[in-house]
Parts: C-alpha cells; sequence; structure tokens
C-alpha cells in the first residue's frame, strides 16, 4: 500500500530533515494536521503489508492552482506521480521524502531505495 503524506511537518531542527526527524507535534496551531499524518503513517507501516509512505513536498503545476514553485519542499505534480510509480514498482516499506532538493528535506533515500529523482516532466 502507497500512503500519500506530508514533508512539510517535521519539527523545527537541522536541515535538510530525513525521515527519521520528528514531526512538529508541539505546534499548537499545526497539532491536529500533524497528529492525523503521524497516525495515518503509523497505521500503514503497521499493517500486515508492505506499507510504504510517500511524504509529499507542497504540489505547483497543472490542476494544483499554482503555477511557480512554493518555498520550502517544492513538488510538481508530475513528480509526485512519478514517485508514486516508482514506490509500486520498487519500493519496500518504509517512509520516503519526495520533494525538490532545496535543502528543506533529504530525498537521499527515496533516490537510493526508489530510484526516484525529482525532474520527471523535463526529461521527456
Amino acid at each position: 500500500m502507497v500512503a500519500q503524506s506530508l514533508a512539510f511537518v517535521y519539527a523545527p531542527g537541522p536541515l535538510p530533515h530525513r525521515e527519521d526527524a520528528p514531526l512538529n507535534l508541539d505546534d499548537p496551531s499545526f497539532t491536529d494536521t500533524v497528529r492525523a499524518v503521524a497516525s495515518l503513517e503509523q497505521q500503514v507501516l503497521a499493517a500486515p503489508f508492505t506499507g510504504i509512505v510517500l511524504r509529499y513536498g507542497k504540489f505547483y503545476g497543472p490542476g494544483t492552482g499554482f503555477d511557480l514553485p512554493p518555498t520550502g519542499t517544492p513538488l510538481h505534480v508530475d513528480d509526485a506521480a512519478d514517485a508514486a510509480r516508482h514506490a509500486l514498482t520498487r519500493g519496500q516499506a518504509g517512509v520516503y521524502n519526495i520533494a525538490e532538493d532545496d535543502g528543506t528535506v533529504s530525498i537521499q533515500k527515496a533516490s537510493d531505495e526508489l530510484g526516484w529523482v525529482p525532474g520527471f516532466r523535463l526529461s521527456e
């Protein structure tokens, strides 16, 4: 199972955030969202099947309402779709950051284990 999650819910700390960095459960204005994300991820990873969590950055591109990359964890929708394809065909259980490499989150694990790198729409 591939679950879509968020790459912009990490607690403040050194950048880039890796998948094992803590989530921001202490920010009262964001707590409900982060708890929902944590619950989703825990349920997927604990289920009796191969659970893959893709922590997506902030979408931009066709159909998103945003033509330009946002600040902090941008992700073009074509790259998001490509990451899901890679997860389905190559993924092992676990959490993967999926975003453009802007220094906010580390995408090294997705690159190493899924063979995913941003720029799918640019390679055609």
